[in-house]
């Protein structure tokens, strides 16, 4: 096999908008159903494949690294929902989880009832009722992913969607849990989010559009053709994105409406449906909020988790008949006031207490208070179960209505996953478990350090620095700078088994929380995006310098990675100081920003404009994107080596987008370094599904850098197994 890459052809597409006629001669290549374009995508797997070929022994023994260290046979602990403990296990040599429950009892005695039953891995569990074994259901498929999986009120039925091409169109199915047998009831091309009412005789779903828009909320009675699925709610504004949620106490169903910058609420009482939906906070307001319904001495109020006044958000609690009146004249109570030093980014009640989730000094955590004397001067102060660790993430795993306790995880950089539970009445926190990882891994043989990067405009940009502590600040040591910087998604620590592959070969690996994240609160999201969005790309380079000066790294030995929205990061900085990166690996990349949103009939693109902006209608945003778009900008340069992987059936990034990058890449280095596309013809958004295939996914990122940063071997003292 040569190691010719392949060339693609040129079939000049021209584009006009604001006076500005682009010609592109790879736009072709979006025709997915010409077999032109399939033999292409292949010709590049088969050049990828060879010019790779050499790190097939790093890739296994990389995979052989995450198998070792992983309990293969493992479940997680049991959850509890009124008469059940819910859980979900894994076997060893299966690709995917087990879902099961067993029974629970009510004694009286609150520790024993809400104390889970011990459950072993490996060993049989009496009573135990498989819900769904998800490897029974993917057997013979190319592909499988679960969307949603729910069960009613009363325990008896099981709703599960299913996706077997990687599109994200799932197929809804029920199933009677008494009989173990499935319903009649199957519902095609539904989205995410599944919710059964009360009673259990409605299932309520989701819908996209032609453009992969969720834009409707459907229910479908139990029995009852689909065809006769009742339309809850219709979105026809292009740049909304619609969803719903259950109320905590079960009463109403929320359905959400909005973008990233103001929202509105239709809200739904189960008990009463016939009274139709009740909007709270119009969209025309502009403000972006989420409610919670409760009761307080019988009257309804919300919890409202808002940024009205309040760039960081805060919790106010409104009486329901204040929604009546114009907003300027509504009487609001605050629970949580506005901090700009804490993001606060949701809230929920249980029947006695209220739980906030909120991000301080850049850490998620989760903060608890009484509902007595709520939104008045007898509201206790909140408090907040404390941890030893600087950096670290503790997030809400569940908190049912009723329950007296409720579960939160915990992780850091190199903490595995805890899941502990937390006593309402009294504030006793209890770890029920640390995921076990093996292969004689010591958390201790490892640090992780928190750095500040200097921005070119003064900015202090935090940077997450995880090494092996037996390393030497010699100036000598390789290292991947990992980044995402969209949309106020946070990089929160967060533990995993795959990187200790690369630490344990010296690599030091560098989370950069750049702009456009939102690990400093509202405002350092704001500064990434629209016509602020260039600090994105900026940052992770400045944070690059930084590291190239810290006497830690060697600046020759330096390598990227990002996925998605951080592939277009990856793309934007190949352009920006391309001489600054030994390798890129540029995941699922979102690469070609401007054509794909241009097109608001494409994927997703409308939603997009917040985000953006809107550069078919605004000439400024598209001369700004188009000064940062990478597949605009790429140039005469000597370019690193660099791997664009995606998926034929994405449909978030198409694959055309890194396609087309990689051929104009091709035909503009000035350098020899290999450009490679490698594409997962059976896979989605998130890669091929099973965890296998994932773990094969992660070993082969992971070994393209490694290579390419000379760091394949594992250092002495190191615990890696192969």
């Amino acid at each position: 096999m040569t190691l010719t890459p392949p060339v693609a052809k040129k079939v000049p597409t021209e584009r006009t908008h604001h006076g500005d006629t682009v010609i592109d001669p790879y736009e072709w290549m979006r025709a997915k159903d010409n077999p032109e374009v399939v033999e292409h995508l292949k010709d590049e797997n088969a050049y990828t494949e060879a010019v790779t070929a050499g790190q097939e022994q790093l890739r296994q023994e990389i995979f052989s690294e995450i198998k070792n260290r992983t309990q293969e046979t493992d479940l997680s602990v049991p959850a509890r929902k009124k008469d059940w403990w819910y859980y979900s296990r894994t076997e060893e040599g299966k690709q995917y989880s087990i879902h099961c429950r067993v029974r629970a009892s009510d004694t009286g005695d609150v520790a024993r009832d809400w104390t889970p039953p011990e459950v072993v891995a490996g060993q049989p569990v009496e009573g135990e009722q498989v819900l769904i074994d998800s490897n029974a259901e993917a057997e013979g498929k190319p592909f499988f992913s679960l969307g949603g999986l729910t069960v009613s009120e009363d325990g008896n039925l099981l709703a599960f969607s299913v996706d077997n091409a990687g599109d994200e169109r799932f197929t809804l199915r029920i199933k009677d849990l008494s009989t173990g047998q499935l319903l009649p009831d199957e519902i095609p091309n539904i989205f995410y989010g599944l919710a059964f009412s009360p009673d259990g005789s409605q299932v309520f779903y989701t819908v996209v559009d032609d453009s992969w828009r969720p834009y409707q909320v459907k229910s479908h009675r139990l029995g009852t053709a689909v065809e006769q699925d009742e339309l809850v709610y219709q979105e026809d504004d292009v740049a909304m994105w619609t969803g719903f949620d259950l109320a905590a106490d079960r009463t109403q169903l929320l359905i959400g409406i909005g973008c990233s910058e103001y929202s509105e609420y239709r809200v739904l009482d189960l008990e009463n449906q016939e009274a139709g939906l009740t909007t709270l906070i119009p969209r025309s307001d502009r403000v972006l909020y989420e409610p919670e319904p409760l009761r307080i001495e019988g009257r309804l109020h919300y919890l409202l988790t808002h940024d009205r006044g309040a760039k960081n958000s805060m919790v106010s609690l409104v009486d329901a008949e204040q929604f009546q009146r114009p907003l300027a004249e509504q009487e609001w109570l605050p629970v949580i006031e506005h901090d700009d030093a804490v993001r606060v980014h949701g809230a929920t009640v249980t029947a006695t207490h209220v739980l906030v989730s909120v991000r301080k000094d850049t850490t998620m955590r989760v903060q608890i208070l009484p509902r007595v004397g709520l939104g008045t001067p007898a509201q206790p102060v909140p408090l907040e179960p404390a941890f030893d660790e600087a950096l670290y993430t503790c997030n809400l795993a569940g908190a049912e209505f009723e329950s007296p306790v409720i579960r939160l995880s915990y992780a850091s950089y190199f903490t595995p996953p805890r899941v502990y539970d937390y006593l309402l009445d009294g504030g006793v926190l209890t770890l029920r478990k640390e995921t076990e990882v093996r292969g004689g891994y010591r958390s201790e043989d490892y640090v992780a350090e928190r750095q500040w990067a200097t921005a070119a405009d003064g900015t202090q940009i935090p940077l997450s620095v995880l090494r092996r502590r037996d390393l030497q600040q010699d100036g000598s040591n390789p290292a991947v700078v990992y980044a995402y910087g969209s949309y106020e998604i946070s990089m929160d620590p967060a533990f995993s088994i795959s990187r200790l592959s690369l630490l344990d070969r010296g690599v030091i690996f560098v989370v950069a929380h750049i702009r456009g994240g939102g690990e400093m609160g509202r405002t350092w999201y704001e500064k990434g995006k629209k016509l602020e969005k260039k600090n994105t790309f900026t940052d992770f380079v400045d944070a690059t310098t930084h590291l190239a000066g810290s006497g830690w790294v060697d600046p020759s030995r330096i390598a990227a990675i990002g996925g998605s929205a951080g592939g277009l990061l990856m793309g934007a900085v190949a352009n920006l100081a391309p001489e600054k990166y030994r390798a890129i690996v540029a995941q699922v990349p979102f690469v070609d920003a401007l054509t794909t949103i241009l097109d608001p009939e494409l994927p997703l693109s409308a939603l997009e404009w917040e985000e953006w902006g809107n550069p078919i209608t605004d000439p400024e945003v598209y001369r700004y994107m188009k000064e940062y778009t990478p597949y605009e900008n790429i140039r005469a340069a000597e370019y690193p080596r660099i791997a664009a992987v995606t998926s034929f059936n994405d449909t978030r990034v198409l694959y055309v987008e890194p396609a087309k990058w990689v051929a104009r890449l091709r035909e503009e280095t000035t350098g020899s370094e290999p450009i490679v596309l490698k594409t997962e013809m059976d896979g989605g958004h998130g890669g091929a599904s099973g965890r296998y295939e994932q773990w094969k996914d992660v070993a082969w990122d992971y070994a393209f850098v490694a290579d390419a940063l000379g760091a394949t071997r594992v250092l002495s003292g190191a615990s890696a197994t192969g």
